[in-house]
């Protein structure tokens, strides 16, 4: 169920729109402020797409003046002695000991969450100086002042914004002594995190319709985005070591820069279908790398819950991965270094990895780093990101056609700490998009990474508006069952959804029952689908009896065709996969309790 294009994006009341172009692209920057502090005295007014002063062009590596072939004349020389006057004085900042900047995530264009958070800032400066950070509205209007101390001996000083309201554009100034630096052109508004791997990291260059999607990139000069260039690190970093793409208006370019670089697809689209419901600024920020585990994304203080890290080196590289797989490195360099920044939510797009390592830890791992990733953000943005941090991932797509592998299936299962649905008791404040019937045999880039993303984002954007936002009575997951009974005489389990079904597709093996003596392993079997009325599922047990100990639902790698599943909801939405214990409900045993399926682990 695609989402069509919202409509152009205009000025919405409490914002006006702004020409302001986006920060040139293209260059992956080193986001230390101290090492290009000279850099920010003159990167203001080019950020800003305005020409910058001959300084400051030459700060950038610009030839303002070239000379002609041969010696210059004497208008050349008095021409480069003024140059070199100029220089000096671009420079002079430096020679003083310039300190002050903002962190590497701060920048022109920026979206800062607003109410009922407050936004946190940081930066450096000198160690027990004063920074006042003065925010200031059309024609310079201050709407606020903060103060904050430079501390020593990390030379960083922090500041939480009071609440603000949505809207913009706004100009932050951070001033220290004689130093000042500003920020323009920021808003406030929802700044969600996107991580994950490569399925996260696709860019709208890469997905389908991919033309027409960047094409409408100008309509969206509210929802900004940023993205963080992949990095490791051994020890826990406190600012990003690079940056791929500064906070920027959406362009083509910047949203299709190439594959697997930036803009993530997932995100961009989960951004744009928000703003489309919100109608206000919506900040994007990605950080994700390719053939990367969970393990990595994970502090090592999650997975000591898990019991999985002894120490650093306990997890042996995997010859199938092609990121980073050492335990906590990404934490360390990408996601830690976040941590002050205040936000809305996060969309998380990771685990295939996972279906080679370590996949039946998934149920532990998954939601200790939700957990973690939350404790960490609250913490560290001053308890302004709430803690139950809204929180929504991607079940995981298909990859090879009848692999009798259910590695797959399983790792699905565990992103729902085995339980199926989301929210729930394990994950609370979190929501799932399910992705097994957006298969891609054919895409350029490997089955693993289907071009179809629209919808991917379009159920995680339902879920984010029904769990972030709070929407009552709107629907953002398929059908669930919730009670089966038998029909012994006949040899029929009639199981019932909790949602009016729409029956797509026949498909013999979409529903099996475990009947075997032993749970471990079960011997399953096909059910077949011999009726669909409006709740529920008739299926057949030929050759079960009546000892039904189990039941499962699309359980395969690739459970269907392109959106053509078994079963969807009126919305078209599908039945997630399940795996389900039956336990007689009732003496004479015709009802059955439907109840996550623990009893098969280990051998599901």
């Amino acid at each position: 169920m695609a989402a069509s294009p919202g409509p152009p994006a205009a000025a919405q009341p409490g914002f006006t729109a702004t020409r302001t172009p986006a920060v040139p692209t293209g260059q992956r920057r080193d986001s230390n402020p101290r090492s290009q502090g000279w850099e920010r005295v003159g990167d203001s007014a080019a950020a800003r797409g305005r020409s910058p002063s001959p300084p400051a062009a030459l700060a950038h590596g610009h030839h303002a003046l070239r000379m002609r072939r041969g010696c210059p004349d004497r208008v050349g020389m008095a021409a480069w002695v003024l140059l070199a006057a100029w220089v000096l004085l671009a420079l002079a900042p430096v020679a003083a000991g310039a300190t002050l900047g903002f962190a590497s995530y701060y920048g022109d264009h920026m979206v800062l969450q607003k109410e009922p958070a407050g936004a946190m800032v940081w930066g450096y400066g000198e160690p027990g100086a004063v920074v006042t950070m003065v925010v200031s509205g059309d024609g310079g209007l201050i709407v606020m002042k903060k103060t904050a101390r430079v501390k020593g001996p990390s030379g960083t000083w922090t500041t939480v914004l009071d609440p603000m309201d949505r809207g913009g554009p706004y100009t932050l100034t951070a001033r220290q002594g004689s130093e000042n630096v500003t920020l323009r052109d920021i808003y406030f508004g929802d700044v969600w995190l996107c991580s994950g791997q490569s399925n996260m990291a696709m860019t709208v260059l890469q997905i389908a319709n991919a033309s027409q999607e960047l094409a409408a990139a100008a309509r969206y000069p509210y929802v900004r985005i940023f993205a963080a260039a992949p990095a490791r690190s051994d020890v826990e970093l406190e600012d990003l070591k690079q940056i791929d793409l500064p906070w920027s208006i959406p362009t083509a370019e910047n949203l299709g820069h190439g594959n697997f670089t930036y803009f993530s697809a997932v995100c961009w689209l989960l951004g744009r279908y928000l703003y489309e419901a919100l109608r206000y600024p919506v900040g994007l920020v990605e950080a994700a790398w390719g053939g990367t585990p969970i393990e990595a994304w994970s502090s090592q203080r999650a997975l000591r819950a898990c019991g999985l890290l002894e120490d650093v080196g306990s997890i042996s590289p995997h010859r199938h991965l092609s990121g980073p797989q050492t335990p906590s490195v990404l934490w360390n360099a990408m996601i830690h270094p976040l941590l002050n920044m205040t936000l809305r939510g996060v969309a998380w797009y990771q685990g295939e990895d996972n279906t080679v390592l370590h996949t039946d830890w998934y149920n532990c791992t998954f939601p200790a780093l939700i957990a973690d990733w939350r404790r960490a953000f609250h913490a560290g943005s001053a308890g302004q990101t709430e803690p139950l941090l809204p929180f929504g991932f991607v079940q995981l797509s298909s990859y090879r056609r009848q692999s009798p592998d259910d590695s797959f299936a399983r790792l699905r299962w565990h992103q729902t700490a085995d339980l199926g649905v989301v929210p729930n008791a394990r994950l609370p404040r979190t929501f799932m998009a399910v992705a097994v019937d957006l298969c891609d045999e054919h895409s350029p880039y490997g089955s693993i990474h289907p071009r179809d993303k629209q919808n991917v984002a379009h159920r995680l954007h339902l879920g984010a508006r029904a769990v972030a936002y709070g929407e009552k009575d709107l629907v953002f997951q398929g059908p669930y069952p919730t009670r089966a009974v038998l029909d012994m005489t006949r040899a029929l389990l009639n199981v019932t959804y909790t949602q009016e079904l729409v029956f797509c597709r026949r498909d013999a093996r979409a529903f099996e029952v475990c009947c075997s003596s032993q749970l471990s392993p079960c011997g399953w079997l096909p059910a077949p689908v011999v009726a669909v009325e409006s709740h529920t599922v008739t299926l057949a047990l030929a050759g079960c009896g009546t000892l039904v100990l189990g039941l499962r639902y699309a359980w395969a790698e690739w459970p269907c065709e392109y959106r053509s599943c078994t079963l969807y909801n009126t919305q078209g939405l599908p039945a997630p996969p399940f795996l389900l214990d039956t336990l007689p409900a009732t003496a004479g045993g015709r009802e059955l309790l439907l109840l996550p399926g623990s009893r098969f682990s280990p051998g599901i």
